[in-house]
């Protein structure tokens, strides 16, 4: 993670990333809107992005440094074939920033058929046992034999929540409620689920300087010696997280970090300093509040997300995992904007099966920030509303909406029980719809995704 004569800090990566995204994304705009791309138009983007550095209070010296990269590469290096000048300096921009979050991405290692230990740490509040419940519903949608463990003995609650959890994604759970030695409770949790390839055991949330906690966490670690040691980093803490991060470090033998609370403004800058604290690697991030809500941390990934860019092969990902199955004509339906209302509206459930509208539609190019959040929440308001006005609809209706005249709109306003204003909202919804699809029809990785939208 070095550029030039600099290495990034962990303060300096937690600064960055918290208010980054947006700025760095409209300067990226101006990149692509202008009319001539030359010297100018660069050093213009390069204000634009130190200003961007600076106000997020990263080192002047770095930024200079930083600044110098992307300027040299824009200008200076040869053009790759088949690619302008304006998508050569998007893509600088897109490299030096993937340099800055990380190299390789890394998962946790897991042995299929033999028993793999993983045990969670953290600060409590931080997510640690939803995020047993995230990875253990991972790692058995990938057929892994899976089980977990509460040793959680200091939080009230904490066995009830781990057991429903456990429970709702139907992975076998092992605790004690009535016993107090989260020793005991590991070592005989991990005997009962000797023929399991995956056991996650969760621990008591501690605070770096709650001694007991962290000797008790030291000594679960020696009684059932884990392949991995996880730290759970709230995405949302900031500069806190270089702390955090460096007692568990000194305390055992951590890993791996799992940021989480990724679904909203935070990006994970303050999990980052917990990255350069520990020399520890991210290996997932949480994304959202569901159990589905999880993902492998791929920094080439996570920068297209954080400059609007999308993430097509997460998306793709996603789609896959959703078990959502297209046929060719559907999609040749969609891309040609030959869709009925209800299949608009199949779409969009489609789509909800993974997970918010808000991220889903972030992974789409170019649509990360044109979508405003409160927008995307009425979005998924309007999905029930729509239900109910399309079930008040004719097939002939449905299929063709240009006939829905003043007589046929007030008519199913009647029906549904809902406004005309929202029927004809619907209407609208649907035309901007068929435009918006029309637009990938020339795309040919979005014509690849196993999706019914394309």
């Amino acid at each position: 993670m070095i550029t030039g004569s600099f290495r990034y800090s962990q303060w300096e990566k937690n600064m960055v990333l918290d208010k980054l995204g947006s700025s760095l994304y409209e300067a990226l705009q101006k990149v692509f809107k202008a009319s001539v791309v030359d010297s100018e138009l660069v050093k213009e983007l390069i204000r634009d992005f130190q200003r961007a550095l600076l106000q997020a209070d990263v080192n002047v010296s770095l930024v200079m440094q930083i600044s110098q990269n992307i300027e040299k590469r824009a200008l200076n290096e040869e053009l790759p074939p088949g690619i302008s000048r304006r998508e050569h300096i998007v893509k600088v921009v897109y490299d030096e920033l993937t340099k800055f979050v990380g190299e390789k991405p890394e998962e946790i290692r897991i042995q299929p058929g033999k028993q793999n230990i993983i045990m969670l740490v953290g600060i409590q509040g931080s997510g640690k046992t939803t995020h047993i419940a995230k990875l253990a519903r991972y790692y058995q949608k990938r057929g892994l034999k899976t089980g977990v463990i509460t040793c959680d003995t200091f939080r009230p609650g904490a066995f009830i929540q781990l057991k429903q959890l456990a429970e709702k994604i139907k992975v076998d759970f092992y605790g004690e409620e009535n016993n107090k030695n989260p020793i005991t409770i590991a070592k005989n949790g991990v005997d009962h689920f000797k023929n399991y390839e995956v056991v996650l055991l969760d621990t008591s949330g501690r605070h770096k300087e709650e001694k007991s906690l962290i000797e008790e966490m030291q000594q679960i670690a020696m009684a059932v010696k884990p392949q991995e040691i996880v730290l759970v980093l709230d995405g949302t803490i900031g500069q806190q997280a270089a702390a955090q991060a460096q007692a568990f470090k000194e305390a055992t033998d951590m890993g791996s970090i799992i940021v989480s609370k990724l679904d909203g403004t935070a990006r994970g800058g303050g999990a980052l300093s917990g990255v350069a604290a520990t020399g520890a690697h991210i290996k997932f991030i949480g994304t959202g509040e569901k159990i589905e809500d999880i993902e492998p941390f791929i920094p080439s990934r996570f920068i297209g997300r954080l400059l609007g860019m999308g993430d097509i092969d997460g998306l793709i990902a996603k789609v896959k995992e959703a078990e959502i199955e297209p046929s060719e004509k559907d999609i040749h339906a969609m891309l040609s904007g030959k869709f009925s209302l209800q299949d608009m509206y199949d779409q969009f459930e489609a789509m909800r099966k993974m997970g918010p509208l808000q991220k889903v539609f972030g992974m789409i190019p170019g649509l990360g920030y044109q979508l405003p959040k409160d927008e995307m929440e009425k979005a998924e308001e309007r999905l029930d509303k729509w239900k109910v006005i399309i079930q008040s609809m004719t097939k002939k209706e449905k299929d063709d909406p240009k006939i829905l005249n003043s007589s046929r709109v007030r008519r199913i306003s009647r029906g549904s029980g809902l406004t005309e204003s929202d029927v004809k909202e619907l209407i609208k919804n649907y035309e901007n719809t068929k435009k918006m699809f029309k637009q990938f029809k020339g795309n040919r990785r979005m014509r690849q995704m196993p999706f019914k939208f394309g």
